[in-house]
């Protein structure tokens, strides 16, 4: 189950269970739209892997133990801003292409 972590790793801007602007790798770090797309150039500087929109978690409870409620987000914040030098390496790597070929 996903951690619906609460924010950007880069950037620190908050990313509720609701939001529509988060996005994940692969591996679920989690950056808000605007890192993922202009600054990361859609790959992620942890794993070289794409982004996807993070799905959101049902507030409330529609089958069984479902929902928020029963599945709270992660409270534990991951901010540790991405080194851009480093990334601009990565991308110059990895030349474009696309997540499906990395």
């Amino acid at each position: 189950m996903l951690q619906l972590r609460p924010g950007c790793e880069h950037c620190n801007t908050p990313l509720p269970p609701d939001s529509p602007d988060a996005r994940i790798c692969s591996y679920e770090c989690t950056f808000c739209a605007r890192c993922a797309e202009t600054v990361l150039h859609n790959v992620c500087p942890n794993c070289g892997g794409g982004f996807a929109p993070r799905p959101i978690r049902p507030a409330r409870q529609w089958v069984g133990r479902t929902g928020l409620a029963a599945h709270p987000a992660t409270s534990t914040v991951t901010y540790r801003p991405v080194d851009l030098a480093a990334h601009a390496a990565l991308l110059a790597a990895q030349g474009g292409l696309p997540p499906t070929q990395r």
